[in-house]
């Protein structure tokens, strides 16, 4: 493989001038510019990315860190992230943890070595903020908040105004037994969608029902099996996520309950999956593109003046699960 020195000795230059001429960081004359270029096009040298990065001070490069890419949410999220980052020449290096904070601490070291302009974390795990202080790169957290006193910064919808919408939706459609199937109460969209829920309840005079399950489509299903068993007179359900719905319909269909006309559902997040089903899902969207746009926007310009948190409007998206 060709070395940087090979380069200038073929263009006779020194191997300053080459470094110069790839980095672009100052004129070089246009002859000896023109053999440099001859010179790395004949030897097919490829210059070390790493030791570039390291010299520039950057490596124009994002690194991402998910819970699970089999959540169809986080797969669009990554999505609207890579291409918000190619815009603007920046490449996105994937890390799925599947919510293991050991994987999650040797993902960030990883992308600390590897010279990262920063990280755009999602976590499961409380513990894994006392490990983003070493990184000395900007730490980005979306979907999910840690509980204040801290530097990093947010990127979420209003998880809580979302868990509202969805029970005044039930609600306005005449549905009078709601069951709430929460997610994790350690994660805090979980939790303040569940908030949200709870809330709407007391102001209405509606008594609150729940079950607890992860954002887990098998899971999922066992649980709309236990609540239907539990809440004989249920007539809504708001899953936790729409993998939850999604799994909670086809439990409800199994069983010859009609939706909307028996029981009326609706989800949260607004995954493509939501509208590609029959009957439609109703749910609460999550602005994903705007999300991921104001991640890759908050490492890329890194702006020392941006806010530490950016909280987007959810959105009620009616469809065909409610009536």
């Amino acid at each position: 493989m060709a070395s940087i020195r090979d380069v200038a000795r073929m263009a006779n230059v020194s191997p300053a001038t080459v470094s110069r001429v790839m980095n672009g960081t100052a004129n070089v004359d246009e002859e000896k510019k023109r053999r440099v270029l001859e010179a790395i096009k004949e030897t097919g040298f490829v210059p070390n990315e790493v030791a570039r990065s390291l010299f520039k001070k950057s490596a124009k490069l994002i690194g991402l860190i998910l819970p699970s890419i089999e959540n169809p949410f986080f797969a669009q999220l990554a999505g609207a992230i890579e291409r918000n980052a190619d815009k603007h020449g920046f490449r996105l290096v994937l890390c799925n943890t599947g919510s293991d904070v050991e994987k999650e601490k040797a993902a960030l070291q990883m992308l600390t070595s590897m010279n990262a302009d920063g990280i755009i974390l999602t976590t499961s795990n409380d513990e894994i903020r006392k490990y983003t202080s070493n990184c000395n790169i900007p730490v980005i957290v979306t979907d999910r908040s840690f509980n204040g006193g801290d530097t990093l910064r947010y990127v979420h919808t209003d998880h809580y105004q979302g868990g509202r919408m969805a029970t005044e939706h039930l609600i306005e459609k005449g549905c009078k037994s709601i069951v709430c199937i929460k997610g994790q109460q350690e994660i805090s969209s979980a939790k303040d969608r569940y908030e949200g829920y709870k809330d709407v309840c007391k102001e209405k005079g509606i008594k609150e029902q729940t079950v607890d399950c992860a954002y887990d489509f098998e899971q999922g299903m066992r649980v709309t099996e236990e609540l239907l068993e539990k809440f004989k007179d249920v007539d809504g359900i708001i899953a936790c996520n729409d993998m939850v719905a999604i799994s909670a319909y086809k439990v409800l269909h199994r069983k010859g309950i009609k939706v909307p006309e028996q029981i009326q559902l609706i989800g949260f997040d607004d995954i493509a999956l939501a509208k590609l089903m029959t009957p439609e899902l109703t749910t609460i969207s999550q602005p994903v593109e705007d999300i991921g746009a104001k991640a890759a926007e908050l490492i890329i310009l890194r702006d020392e003046k941006a806010k530490q948190e950016y909280v987007f409007e959810a959105k009620l998206v009616e469809r065909e699960t409610t009536k």
